[in-house]
């Protein structure tokens, strides 16, 4: 079937083409992680709460079930991305939104839940069943908060993310969303961990700022790699956020996913990609181009070949949008 959209961005070729459609096995309303184990794919899909599916393929997959975590924590937690030790241990990082209200003009003076996310860690020992909860690891602090814009669902924080280890594995690559009050902070950010630090993460978390590894993931400030084109605060809002990135065995290259915002109640323009062979320098980042015209969140790939999840990829992937995929992406170098 000829491609129903193809760009070329510097060497690389990209096409997108219809498919029949495929649903992740839960709800879902974020990054969506997934690992393999004995020969079987693991799914996370949250929606405040992660459910845990298993299956020979995304085609066959259980409908899941609830997974524990070991220690309460304020406000939904959905876990965004995993990584899975030699020995079976899986490391998960989590958005975290505490519960908490403020009065918002916005909303004709009624009282409307607002939240400024954190990003927390967890392990579990057990193939994704138990979590135990390693604490926070990325936030924004309190003169941060917007509490008299017009965003409709944040007034603030760090969240909407993705993680991935880098090639060498030496270093957790964060990339996410920061919603703070200061518009020279808002955009789509990075932190990095060192991954011999995975099992006690708090403050060992770095910010991308000023042009360097320099502030704390907790409370730290950031500049961002993508910043916004207009505030999130502004009646209209110009952003991209949600990234998912992936590293493609084929092109070898870190591939970003993400939305853009372009209203307070996020109104979507679209699935847009960047591409960079270095997560390491935030200026080696493609200029965004968008691939697809949707008003869906959260878009993802899964890779295809045997072992593919949503942090690597072959050529040939699906590309889920707020857990649904209608398209193939093929990604090649011209």
């Amino acid at each position: 079937m000829p491609p129903t959209h193809s760009l070329t961005v510097a060497d690389i070729r990209i096409e997108l083409e219809e498919a029949q459609a495929l649903t992740f096995p839960s709800h879902t309303d974020c990054n969506s992680p997934i690992w393999w184990s004995d020969g079987q794919m693991h799914i996370l899909n949250s929606t405040g709460h992660p459910v845990h599916s298993t299956g020979s393929d995304l085609e066959h997959m259980t409908r899941g079930t609830h997974i524990i975590y070991n220690a309460w924590r304020d406000g939904g937690r959905w876990i965004e991305s995993v990584h899975q030790d030699p020995d079976g241990t899986l490391y998960g990082w989590y958005h975290n939104e505490p519960a908490h209200y403020v009065p918002d003009e916005y909303h004709q003076g009624r009282q409307f839940p607002m939240t400024a996310p954190f990003i927390g860690a967890a392990a579990s020992r057990d193939n994704g069943a138990t979590w135990d909860d390693l604490g926070l690891i990325l936030a924004g602090g309190p003169e941060t908060l917007d509490l008299e814009g017009r965003n409709f669902w944040f007034a603030g924080g760090n969240g909407d993310f993705s993680v991935i280890l880098d090639r060498a594995g030496d270093y957790f690559y964060f990339l996410f969303g920061t919603y703070y009050k200061d518009v020279a902070q808002q955009g789509i950010s990075l932190a990095r961990m060192p991954y011999a630090d995975r099992q006690g993460p708090v403050g060992k978390v770095q910010k991308w700022h000023a042009g360097g590894w320099t502030q704390p993931g907790l409370n730290g400030a950031v500049t961002p790699v993508l910043p916004v084109a207009a505030s999130w605060y502004d009646p209209v809002p110009d952003t991209f956020w949600g990234p998912s990135v992936h590293w493609n065995t084929a092109i070898q290259r870190y591939v970003i996913l993400m939305n853009r915002a372009i209203d307070p109640r996020w109104k979507q323009d679209g699935i847009y990609l960047s591409l960079t062979a270095d997560l390491s320098d935030p200026h080696s980042w493609t200029a965004p181009v968008r691939i697809l015209e949707t008003s869906g969140w959260y878009p993802q790939v899964v890779g295809l070949t045997p072992g593919g999840t949503e942090r690597q990829a072959d050529a040939v992937s699906r590309l889920f949008v707020h857990g649904t995929s209608n398209h193939v992406l093929r990604l090649s170098k011209t």
